[in-house]
């Protein structure tokens, strides 16, 4: 059983820092693309961040500059490294695993989320 579970999230007051973890465990080996999504009170869920194989990174124009997404060497755990939090940045995150199965088929596996809260 696959399984993704996050740490890291808390209150803290503009300006600061947090880094988010995504510990994975369970048969999951190919990977392809870890994920971090965050849904803010009032809008739709949104990608903040993504790093693909090859380490490849793309980042949300709003986390440009101030976030910076990482993994293990083993794949086993991904980062979320959040610099000069603004109240915006305010949601609950998600990490997430996209990998395929042996006939190509896709899978998606999700943390619990994880409370983000930025204070004025």
């Amino acid at each position: 059983q696959v399984q993704l579970v996050e740490s890291g999230g808390g209150l803290v007051q503009t300006g600061g820092s947090l880094k988010l973890s995504c510990v994975v465990s369970g048969n999951i080996d190919n990977i392809e693309t870890f994920s971090w999504y965050r849904d803010p009170p009032g809008k739709q869920r949104e990608e903040v961040a993504a790093l693909a194989r090859g380490d490849r990174t793309r980042y949300a124009d709003s986390a440009k500059g101030r976030f910076v997404m990482s993994r293990a060497p083993d794949w086993r755990a991904v980062h979320l490294q959040m610099f000069n939090l603004q109240p915006e940045d305010t949601a609950v995150y998600f990490c997430n695993a996209a990998s395929r199965g042996w006939m190509g088929e896709h899978r998606n596996f999700w943390g619990q989320g994880t409370q983000v809260t930025v204070s004025s």
